[in-house]
């Protein structure tokens, strides 16, 4: 497969595995609403709060919308859209490789760019997620206006969409529903007690028609008509006699024009229609729609051609179900945030300027108390939800690779998981042995059982998790420490500041001992 090379590449392709694991300092100060609704705001650079956020995502995120700086050349209040063109790759390609891995196996992401970085995003979207897992090219018309200022009026956008997997997302992807603009077609110009309908073509190419399928048709008002050349009739003679007899063909106000197929709105499979490639201003909005919206929100503060709440609704809507996962490292000033709110999703948003507090903080607290713009209508939205916001802080490993005194058990539990067994730390949780449930509810929500993966249970004895609270903290494997573990029936792995026990006696119960942080790796 062609790849894309530029000066920088080598760093940039190792740079995503080389950047140092964060931790995540909650602000109570800007958290909003329920605090248990698990919606993420982080403040900071998005290719570090995305490593920072690793051990609770990966794999978990059904849907990624992102909106990259476009490298147009021009200023922009609020971000940098100026970059050199290699500059813009190096900065892309660690984010996107990360974005990947944040993807459920059936997961999408969906890039908004434009003209002058799209055929360089392709190639390396192609490197990063396969080629083969590419799904199509959406063009959004981006505006109803004709610019006159250029050589063009450039009107659309484009959005790339690619799986993790692409087989996986095209069983779970969900259909389009019909938009005002499809309904308007739906009328009852027959007074048809079936309700509105439309009416379609019922020809057909003819390459692969039976015999059936030829034959001429007499109108009502006595005309005979033959199928076009190089095509058939879609049905049968029987099945079309069948369709006239039910009242579903029709031939025009005056039964003489070529026969139409009447599909009733009623009878419309209620999943709405497959997604097509162009998504008309009329029914998904435009920047300028967009614009109008964001002044209500944030006065003459707000965001140069921000994308409408309506396009993110169309990809959510396709791409997730409620309760889903969606995360937009580009969050901006919270539109995806906002959508996702209102439909019923959970979000992560990563952003990085202080647009965080000024832009996301207040829209989405607006949201939550039941904001009416947008698609607030369309999706009846009365308000509710929360959010915790954070800010990155300090590397978890100090430059010599010690644990940095601050760090919490939780943050050292969810590195070491994910680092161990390569899944989201919470997803190893006990489901063999309701004994084992029982002992570790004793411990509460820090528990030195991590879980189990793959029939190997892991622990981790650190920061006075036993009650050894010793300057140093964390904790050294005993007889006595031993005991009162949470029990598991077959292999054991256990962090700990050190061990006591003798390598043999740890052979013969199953249990391998890794000394951290000497054994925890800091990337």
């Amino acid at each position: 497969m062609p790849t894309l090379t530029w000066a920088g590449k080598e760093h940039a392709t190792k740079e995503a595995n080389s950047v140092p694991y964060r931790l995540l300092e909650r602000d109570e100060s800007l958290c909003y609403g329920d605090a248990t609704a698990g919606n993420v705001i982080v403040q900071g650079d998005n290719l570090a709060a995305l490593k920072a956020l690793m051990p609770y995502y990966r794999g978990r995120v059904r849907c990624i919308y992102i909106d990259p700086p476009y490298n147009t050349h021009s200023a922009f209040e609020h971000y940098d859209d100026s970059v050199e063109h290699s500059t813009w790759l190096s900065l892309m390609y660690p984010r996107l490789e990360l974005l990947r891995e944040m993807l459920s196996e059936d997961g999408s992401i969906w890039i908004s760019i434009d003209d002058n970085e799209a055929q360089y995003m392709r190639v390396i979207c192609d490197e990063i997620f396969g080629r083969s897992n590419f799904v199509c090219t959406i063009i959004w018309e981006k505006r109803k206006s004709r610019e006159n200022r250029r050589a063009f009026s450039f009107k659309h956008d484009y959005i790339f969409v690619y799986a993790k997997f692409k087989k996986n997302f095209e069983e779970i992807r969900n259909p389009v529903q019909l938009s005002d603009t499809v309904l308007t077609r739906y009328k009852n110009p027959d007074n048809d007690s079936r309700g509105v309908w439309q009416s379609v073509a019922i020809t057909a190419q003819s390459g692969h028609a039976t015999p059936s399928q030829f034959y001429d048709i007499i109108t009502p008002s006595g005309r005979r008509i033959s199928p076009p050349p190089g095509n058939c009739w879609r049905f049968t003679q029987p099945r079309f006699e069948e369709l006239v007899n039910d009242n579903r063909i029709w031939f025009g106000k005056n039964g003489n024009n070529v026969p139409r197929q009447k599909m009733f709105l009623a009878e419309q499979d209620n999943a709405g229609l497959t997604p097509e490639t162009i998504w008309y201003a009329d029914d998904v909005g435009t920047n300028d729609s967009a614009k109008r919206h964001s002044n209500e929100l944030f006065g003459q503060d707000g965001f140069d051609n921000p994308k409408p709440e309506q396009l993110l609704q169309r990809i959510l809507q396709i791409a997730t179900n409620p309760g889903d996962l969606v995360l937009d490292s580009f969050l901006g000033s919270g539109t995806t945030a906002a959508v996702a709110q209102k439909m019923n999703r959970h979000y992560v948003g990563i952003e990085i300027g202080e647009h965080a507090v000024t832009h996301v903080v207040p829209r989405l607290r607006k949201v939550i108390d039941g904001e009416e713009g947008g698609i607030s209508k369309a999706e009846n939205w009365q308000g509710g939800g929360g959010f915790s916001f954070y800010r990155l802080g300090e590397e978890v490993f100090t430059a010599d690779g010690q644990i940095r005194k601050d760090v919490t058990f939780q943050t050292l539990a969810a590195h070491l998981w994910m680092k161990a067994t390569d899944t989201p730390y919470g997803s190893g949780q006990p489901k063999e042995s309701d004994s084992v449930r029982e002992i570790m509810s004793t411990y509460g929500h820090d528990s030195p059982l991590l879980g189990i993966h793959e029939g190997t249970a892991y622990y981790l004895l650190y920061n006075g998790i036993l009650g050894d609270r010793r300057p140093d903290g964390g904790n050294v494997l005993t007889k006595k420490v031993l005991a009162v573990l949470p029990p598991h029936d077959g292999p054991r792995i256990i962090y700990g500041e050190n061990s006591r026990l003798h390598e043999e006696t740890l052979k013969a119960l199953g249990i391998v001992f890794r000394q951290i942080p000497k054994e925890i790796p800091a990337n």
